[in-house]
């Protein structure tokens, strides 16, 4: 069954090595999906060129950019003819069905939520991120943009997080845990209990509790917490899975009987770095915004642009905004 034709706006000066990066995404992304169409958003001697070039390509010219220092907020309501604002602009005005950028993850957060606007009745969007775990891939949210929330706002989450695992990963009836320090309902802060007691009548497929073990053996396929924990626990995952990769590398090239061993280990090795590979996954979604919303990585190279492409494609086609929409209306 081929794929309904979609358009995502990507912002061609997203990320550390923009815009090189994001043109060869790009080009990856249009040639693994025959019926995508793209919107690229920058400067004129960047994107003209490139669209002169490829027939699904449209170039929208602009003249300001985002840089990764500047305060989200201001910067996006002063600088309207940024290659992010005009991004969520055209995603708003249904010229697009969604916006990727590897910039500036606040101005993303701010110009999805300024210039696309909130879904009815979200009172906090959130951003999600698809964790690879031994059992199961699963999505944490929120991973950094509520730092403080109240139990209703987690509850929001749940129900977000459960239509992105449908749409995205192909769960249809996705189970729900609450990060904790234990599986009981009493256990936690008392915003943890008292989110917990809404769940159990709100959230489908809610389980209870879950532990910091459980996010890495994807014993559930959605985590909820706050944007704080949510961010120190990712950026706690990441950072070992890359020390251990390497510990593990150092090791089995430390003598030439090792690298023996390493070699005849190589394939299976590589397999499991492909699995918990970022890059594998694209990017975040901003949810509970008026369209879809991926923000890549600073560090993003091509493959993880045309992921994350792929996933703003994906959410679209799966109708994720409508997904939601109704969920928080129930």
């Amino acid at each position: 069954m081929t794929d309904s034709a979609v358009t995502i706006v990507v912002d061609a000066l997203g990320g550390d090595d923009a815009p090189p990066v994001v043109l060869a995404g790009v080009e990856a992304a249009l040639a693994a999906d025959p019926t995508l169409m793209i919107v690229l958003t920058g400067p004129a001697d960047v994107v003209d060129p490139f669209s002169a070039t490829h027939d699904r390509v449209r170039a929208v010219a602009t003249t300001e950019f985002i840089d990764m220092a500047e305060h989200p907020a201001n910067a996006v309501r002063t600088k309207k003819d940024s290659s992010i604002v005009v991004g969520c602009r055209l995603v708003r005005d249904k010229e697009a069905a969604g916006f990727f950028s590897a910039g500036s993850t606040g101005a993303c957060m701010a110009a999805a939520t300024l210039v696309m606007g909130r879904i009815p009745g979200v009172s906090r969007p959130a951003i999600a991120t698809v964790v690879p775990a031994s059992e199961r891939a699963s999505v944490l949210l929120d991973i950094g943009a509520n730092a403080d929330v109240k139990p209703e706002n987690l509850v929001q989450f749940g129900l977000m997080g459960r239509a992105y695992a449908q749409v995205v990963l192909g769960v249809s009836e996705p189970s729900v845990g609450l990060l904790n320090i234990g599986e009981e309902p009493t256990k936690g802060s008392m915003l943890a209990q008292e989110a917990h007691a809404l769940m159990v009548d709100a959230v489908p497929g809610f389980i209870g509790n879950v532990e910091g073990r459980d996010i890495a053996a994807g014993t559930t396929d959605v985590i909820v917490t706050d944007g704080f924990t949510g961010n120190v626990a990712l950026k706690l995952l990441e950072g070992l899975a890359k020390t251990l990769l390497t510990q593990v590398k150092d090791a089995m090239t430390s003598s030439p009987v090792r690298s023996l061993a390493a070699a005849v280990l190589r394939k299976p090795l590589m397999e499991l770095k492909e699995r918990i590979n970022p890059d594998v996954y694209g990017g975040a979604p901003l949810l509970g915004v008026r369209g879809i919303c991926i923000i890549g990585h600073g560090s993003s190279n091509a493959r993880a642009v045309a992921a994350g492409i792929a996933v703003a494609a994906r959410a679209a086609r799966g109708h994720l905004t409508g997904r939601i929409e109704q969920a928080v209306a129930l």
